[in-house]
């Protein structure tokens, strides 16, 4: 019986667009969403797809180099080609169509996924099932149903438009990207479409639709968050989800897998005298690390205090010659309403909370970049929506969210990761402080986010937000869709912290 192999499957990135709409003098593909070129974000979802081979950029013309320089940066290894796009849609998907046909032998198909460059927010699901569904069908849509009544309009003259018919909603789709097909079939598609003289498509679904009637196009279920960044107001949009979504942070394969990462790496915990930091030190120390875990009531470290931050870190790195992580789990938790707060609760609120971990950032950039390591800060559920007694605490947590981000990106050229863990409501000391005992099973264990946080340490991710929620069955691992998890955060109003 002999072996078909399965076909390549190749992702073209159309970033053809000039921006004109976005009202930009740059092709938006290029504009920085969360600290990234929006193509930047596009290519790492398809880089990071195990179902897809390689990856071709058809880029609008005269900006090919910075793609290149984009490539090159991020260490893209999927990219094979960058190539001009036409001046039309159809004209950059028929260049791309020729250059997927040079080398083929004769007979050989592949399959190819058709994706606009600013749909950014694309998820790993949506690429997953397009390329399953070619395993049954030459062409494949992306769509979700139509939460908008669609009507259909006339203009009479000066007196405006006026509804002409009203379809039914139940059957109508909101086409997105990508759309998949067998490269022999949108190859046919388009030379037939070649003998029309009035041949115009803004899609290649249509084209295929039109010109070989006979064959179905099956569609796959889209993602409302699969924007299309095409209107300014789509920039912010973007933006926000980029800003609230959370990461799942890759696990390691076995226990002997943690011991080989850590073995002989150094890490700094400040925080870590009880909770979440003195876990993270146990558990780190157990696989090999030297750990150094600083707080005030075990080792009388001040993290509001820059000068005794400088010395833990000097001392670290003096007798270990090295310094891998930093981590930051001190906080304090002042619940109140604001008008009633003096001074002093507010001093202490922004030293622990806010300037403490800026200074932490500042004293461990230089050891940090010597180990291309990582900073890793903590924030709480309640960043995504200040509540009533609460503002000292949100706020200064949602800013550690935006230094994450821009740390991020600042350190990015000196290979230094910067990540952000956002745990669900969690069993330590300073929650029972401020709350008391709560009932058994309804709290995050701090070891299970000090897990993560492992996790997160040893990956390659940098600038992500990674949510650790309790009713994950792997031990508090965020396993959640990034953007599921964003929507679902902008609605939460749980007392998270």
């Amino acid at each position: 019986m002999s072996h078909i192999a399965k076909p390549r499957t190749t992702a073209v990135i159309l970033a053809g667009g000039t921006g004109q709409r976005v009202g930009l003098s740059i092709p938006k593909q290029l504009l920085k969403i969360a600290g990234k070129a929006v193509i930047e974000h596009t290519l790492t979802t398809f880089e990071n797809a195990d179902s897809i081979d390689d990856i071709i950029v058809l880029m609008a013309p005269g900006y090919v180099p910075d793609i290149e320089k984009i490539v090159a940066k991020a260490g893209f290894q999927k990219v094979t080609r960058i190539i001009e796009g036409g001046s039309t849609r159809n004209e950059t998907t028929e260049r791309a169509i020729s250059a997927l046909g040079e080398g083929l032998a004769e007979g050989e198909d592949r399959n190819v996924l058709f994706h606009d460059a600013v749909r950014p927010l694309l998820s790993r699901r949506v690429i997953d099932d397009c390329v399953i569904a070619l395993e049954r069908f030459q062409a494949v849509d992306v769509a979700i149903p139509s939460a908008d009544t669609i009507i259909v309009t006339r203009t009479h003259g000066d007196d405006g438009e006026f509804i002409t018919e009203i379809p039914d909603r139940s059957r109508l789709r909101r086409g997105q990207t990508p759309q998949a097909f067998k490269l022999s079939t949108i190859r046919r598609a388009y030379e037939v479409a070649a003998g029309d003289p009035n041949f115009q498509a803004t899609d290649d679904c249509s084209v295929v639709l039109k010109y070989l009637p006979d064959v179905p196009i099956h569609v796959v279920a889209g993602d409302e968050y699969n924007m299309k960044v095409t209107q300014p107001v789509d920039v912010f949009i973007a933006d926000k989800l980029f800003q609230l979504a959370s990461t799942a942070a890759p696990e390691q394969v076995d226990e002997a897998a943690y011991r080989e990462l850590l073995t002989g790496k150094t890490l700094v915990v400040f925080g870590g005298s009880y909770g979440i930091g003195k876990d993270i030190a146990e558990v780190a120390e157990g696989y090999g690390a030297t750990v150094y875990a600083l707080g005030r009531s075990t080792t009388g470290t001040h993290v509001e205090n820059p000068e005794e931050v400088d010395d833990a870190l000097s001392k670290a790195y003096g007798e270990t010659g090295r310094i891998d992580y930093v981590i930051n789990t001190a906080g304090v938790l002042r619940i109140g309403k604001l008008a009633e707060t003096d001074n002093a609760t507010i001093e202490e609120a922004l030293k622990v909370n806010y300037l403490a971990p800026v200074q932490i950032a500042r004293s461990a950039y230089k050891y940090l970049a010597e180990t291309k390591g990582q900073l890793l800060l903590y924030t709480s559920s309640s960043y995504t929506r200040g509540r009533a007694e609460y503002s000292l605490y949100s706020s200064t947590k949602a800013a550690m969210v935006n230094l994450t981000q821009a740390l991020a990106d600042e350190w990015a050229g000196d290979g230094i990761r910067v990540n952000c863990i956002n745990p669900e409501r969690t069993a330590t000391p300073m929650r029972t402080k401020a709350f008391g005992q709560e009932p058994t099973g309804t709290l995050l264990s701090s070891e299970a986010v000090a897990r993560t946080s492992l996790d997160v340490l040893l990956s390659e991710l940098t600038g992500h937000v990674i949510d650790v929620r309790q009713q994950d069955p792997t031990a508090g691992a965020a396993k959640a869709s990034g953007f599921e998890a964003a929507l679902a955060s902008v609605l939460d109003v749980q007392d998270g912290v």
